[in-house]
């Protein structure tokens, strides 16, 4: 779009809508000011105090233009004196160029008030030289405005100075702003004085930005999401989407980046509800191999025996007590066979050893549970040392005795394997005492965490329930789902990072229609700040209306600033 504008000259304005010179201004000169000096000798003619915090400069009339100290002549001043001090402030002015201008919009009727008021030793400032300014203005003469009149200072020599309007560039140069609604507002360096029209431009950042990844990703997202328009397919298809796009299932991180967004899938199709179970096979689904874990003979101290008793055990050696050589057993029904005759003999522990021995631990269990506790933990003990320490059933066995399982400990490390079924069994056989396995579901959440594996340690605190806390809260375990809030603000609150905790958000909401994350709302609101950058307002306002929402539920005097911040985004 092009907008034509015809611009009247500038000279035309009133003196006064001209910002006086600042040392703050970027003017390609330095303002002549002398800094405000405060006096203690300085009283308010109407109070008789000194001045405080609280005296405001519009109270004092004469900053409007009127003292009693300065609309006469002091007594015992002749006019001699108050010709000389005629010709100082002449001189004065001739330093300081800036207050001749001012100086000269003063009626030649009046004595220079500006002048008596430096001469006063007051303090002044550019605040209140404009009050000064403003407040006579409706004696403004514009036949004064341009020359410093040798009359008014009181020295015939002084040639005359004409005003000088401060230019903050020195070349004509394109100006540029951001509009509202998503547009980027340019003014062409066209002087009108010099016939040009002036032309502003309007864009769209959204079509400037079309190419840009951030565009794409914010414009893929189907958000807001709490809306009545919206089908809960869309998100699965979007989560869908950011497995096959942004996961490499070749690495570690990309699948446990995956294993969260089908984890939001599995959410959202069973509207925020789920069971151990289900997740259990979510796990497992995502193994992309079955691991073979090694069994072991059981130790021969595990079962009680010495090295050359294990050895007289042995298939093929001579037994004492028949005086026959047992055959070298090979089938299953022989092994239960001789299981059999050492108890007709009474020989239990001979019994329990060839159990052991030959991995009938079903045999063994079952006996050694009849017998004393002592003989019962200790066939245990030889089972359990049959299983590989990786072994997701040793996970389990150390759960159900009691014991935090050594998997929680150790898990993450190349060497000890994946750590998704060790989690599935936990998941899946929740018995004996809930809170010991919700710190054993923590623990390895702690543990994978510490080795790096973001992504995964949040599944495990999400099976365990743990409650998301704030970004720079070290003690909190999760502020924004799969990111790490202890890394710099910056690399924390991604695009992608936000989007996944909306629909994190959003599955809660589908389970409970009113719930919401109160620690969630500054990042939406962040990501609506995000939106109205990139030329998309409409998606913004509802962002920011869903969040006004959510506070208003709560008690705005708790969150005053979000409350600000929501109002000015809107």
């Amino acid at each position: 779009h092009i907008v034509v504008l015809h611009f009247r000259r500038g000279y035309e304005d009133p003196h006064w809508q001209y910002p006086l010179a600042s040392y703050r201004d970027d003017y390609t000169y330095q303002s002549h000011q002398w800094q405000p000096v405060a006096r203690q000798d300085d009283r308010d003619p109407r109070q008789g105090g000194p001045y405080g915090k609280n005296t405001s400069y519009r109270d004092q009339h004469y900053y409007r233009g009127y003292h009693p100290n300065l609309a006469m002549t002091p007594p015992g001043q002749d006019s001699l004196s108050h010709h000389s001090g005629s010709r100082k402030a002449a001189a004065f002015l001739v330093s300081h160029p800036a207050l001749c201008f001012l100086h000269s919009l003063q009626p030649l009727g009046q004595s220079n008030l500006l002048l008596q008021y430096h001469e006063s030793g007051l303090s002044s400032s550019s605040y209140e030289l404009s009050q000064y300014l403003h407040d006579g203005a409706d004696h403004y003469d514009p036949m004064l405005s341009g020359t410093c009149s040798p009359a008014q200072t009181g020295e015939s020599s002084m040639s005359t100075m004409a005003p000088m309007v401060p230019h903050k560039f020195l070349l004509p140069h394109m100006a540029v702003c951001f509009g509202a609604g998503g547009q980027l507002v340019l003014v062409s360096p066209h002087c009108p004085a010099e016939g040009k029209l002036a032309r502003v431009e309007l864009h769209s950042l959204e079509v400037i930005l079309c190419d840009t990844e951030e565009l794409k990703e914010l414009q893929t997202f189907p958000g807001p999401l709490v809306r009545e328009d919206l089908c809960k397919g869309d998100v699965m298809t979007f989560c869908q989407l950011k497995v096959t796009t942004s996961c490499d299932l070749s690495t570690q991180r990309g699948r446990d980046s995956a294993l969260l967004w089908k984890l939001l899938v599995l959410l959202c199709r069973q509207n925020g509800s789920m069971v151990g179970s289900d997740t259990a096979e979510l796990l497992m689904q995502d193994c992309r191999r079955e691991e073979k874990y090694k069994r072991q003979s059981p130790a021969a101290n595990l079962i009680g025996l010495t090295d050359d008793e294990w050895m007289a055990r042995q298939p093929g050696t001579l037994d004492l007590i028949t005086g026959e050589v047992p055959p070298v057993v090979e089938t299953q029904a022989q092994i239960v066979e001789k299981f059999t005759k050492l108890l007709y003999y009474g020989r239990k522990k001979d019994a329990l050893v060839w159990a052991m021995r030959n991995q009938l631990w079903g045999h063994a269990l079952f006996l050694s549970s009849k017998m004393d506790p002592r003989t019962y933990s200790w066939v245990l003990t030889g089972f359990t040392s049959t299983l590989a320490t990786n072994d997701p059933l040793q996970t389990l066995f150390q759960l159900m005795s009691g014991r935090i399982p050594q998997a929680a400990l150790c898990c993450g490390d190349a060497m000890w394997g994946d750590w998704r079924p060790h989690l599935a069994v936990m998941l899946s056989n929740k018995a004996g005492d809930p809170e010991l396995n919700h710190r054993a579901i923590i623990t390895m959440g702690d543990t994978l965490a510490g080795k790096g594996a973001i992504e995964a340690a949040h599944f495990c605190y999400l099976m365990a329930d743990v409650p998301f806390g704030y970004f720079g809260v070290k003690a909190d375990r999760m502020a924004l789902l799969g990111s790490s809030h202890c890394q710099v603000f910056s690399q924390f609150a991604k695009t992608e990072a936000i989007q996944r905790m909306e629909i994190f958000e959003y599955c809660q909401h589908l389970r409970q229609p009113k719930s919401f994350l109160l620690p969630f709302q500054v990042y939406k609101l962040l990501y609506a700040s995000r939106l109205a950058d990139h030329g998309l307002p409409a998606q913004a306002l509802q962002y920011c209306e869903q969040i006004a929402t959510a506070l208003l539920r709560q008690n705005l005097a708790s969150h005053p600033v979000l409350a600000q911040q929501v109002m000015k985004v809107s």
